[in-house]
């Protein structure tokens, strides 16, 4: 009967412990079937490296320059008589801006012209007289002196009458007068700044290994904070025949036309100097290149290919994609884009967005990169 019993037990015992064993080897089988299964590819974002005219360029930042600018001050010192401007006007060459009190000069000036005709007179006499041996010559010199600076009084009285009346020096925009009716100023005092704002300079800076590029005529564009998108044209007028010791750098100097008023001396500007000779780059977006210390690669799609050289194709009869990481040699970037010197053709198929997921040999699938949706070129492009 105890044997009978003993039997039972080691018999179920060994149908729990079989029954264990199966369990864990048809889960052990289930993983050995999920990880030898084949992995779904990984989304990325991809687009076509492009061959495209890129125009060469030299970057730099400048101000803009008045071509004629001046600080208009007074010369004389007096009380401002008349304002005969209004603040923010287009003024002409020559047009009178202000007349300051200049009775006293003009009381001295009557005088000295009075002087001077006293002066002529008793020359004129003199002439006749010294012809005919009436006065010695030594007289007579002494009347002609009397006459220059009689003369010379008078030159200096209108040019001191003169300069109680503050005219423009040449054609442009008058600032914010400083001053006002019954203000008394010195010499020096400031009354307002006049800007010729037709035209424009714009002062820059290249480092000396760009001095053999640079000519007087190149195009120059120009861009400015204050009207985002916008460009304006310019051409450089002026090289400086000398580089500046502390930053070896040489000044270059632009103009451009400003017919509209909108640029202001003083602004800040990005430049772009134009080298001449377009030529033919493969172009790729920036964020198709992955930086490293050890240098610039892309992931480039191709498809995956059987022993036999066909195209390997997945569960809907697409062909596989897989990538391949190149390493290339980038050259400028402006505006998103970058050109690739070497590694690269154009037409080949390159990833822009998902990098970190990859590497060589992954096998992959191309979403709309959601950060073109909004572009209806880059989503063609992408595709």
């Amino acid at each position: 009967m105890l044997l009978r019993r003993m039997l039972i037990m080691l018999g179920a015992v060994a149908v729990v412990v079989i029954a264990f064993a199966a369990y864990k080897g048809f889960s052990i089988y289930k993983q050995v079937q999920q990880f030898s299964a084949p992995q779904p590819p990984i989304s990325v974002s991809a687009e076509k490296a492009t061959e495209q005219p890129w125009q060469s360029l030299l970057p730099a930042i400048g101000t803009l320059k008045a071509f004629q600018g001046v600080d208009l001050t007074v010369e004389a010192s007096g009380t401002v008589q008349d304002v005969l401007f209004l603040s923010g006007e287009k003024v002409k060459l020559g047009q009178p801006l202000i007349q300051m009190d200049s009775d006293v000069e003009r009381a001295t000036l009557a005088t000295a012209e009075a002087e001077l005709s006293l002066a002529r007179v008793e020359f004129e006499r003199g002439r006749s007289l010294v012809s005919r041996q009436n006065i010695s010559k030594s007289e007579f010199d002494r009347l002609s002196s009397e006459l220059q600076a009689a003369t010379g009084k008078v030159a200096q009285l209108k040019a001191l009458m003169d300069k109680k009346r503050i005219i423009a020096p040449f054609a442009g925009t008058i600032g914010i007068r400083q001053v006002d009716v019954g203000d008394f100023l010195s010499s020096g005092t400031i009354i307002a700044t006049l800007q010729d704002l037709n035209t424009l300079f714009v002062d820059f800076f290249l480092p000396e290994q760009s001095a053999p590029l640079l000519a007087v005529g190149q195009k120059v564009r120009i861009s400015v904070a204050a009207f985002p998108g916008e460009h304006f044209e310019g051409d450089i007028a002026a090289l400086n025949p000398k580089v500046e010791e502390a930053t070896r750098n040489l000044q270059v100097r632009a103009v451009l036309p400003n017919p509209d008023g909108k640029l202001l001396p003083g602004m800040f500007a990005n430049l772009e100097v134009l080298l001449p000779g377009a030529q033919e780059r493969v172009v790729v977006s920036e964020s198709a290149i992955t930086y490293t210390l050890y240098g610039n690669s892309v992931y480039v799609i191709g498809e995956k290919k059987n022993a036999e050289g066909q195209p390997e194709k997945g569960q809907d009869g697409q062909p596989q994609l897989v990538v391949e990481r190149r390493f290339v040699e980038t050259g400028e970037r402006r505006d998103g884009k970058v050109v690739v010197l070497k590694g690269l053709t154009a037409g080949e198929q390159v990833v822009t967005s998902g990098q970190l997921k990859l590497d060589n040999g992954s096998h992959v699938a191309i979403a709309p990169d959601q950060t073109l949706s909004s572009d209806p070129d880059n989503q063609a492009r992408a595709q």
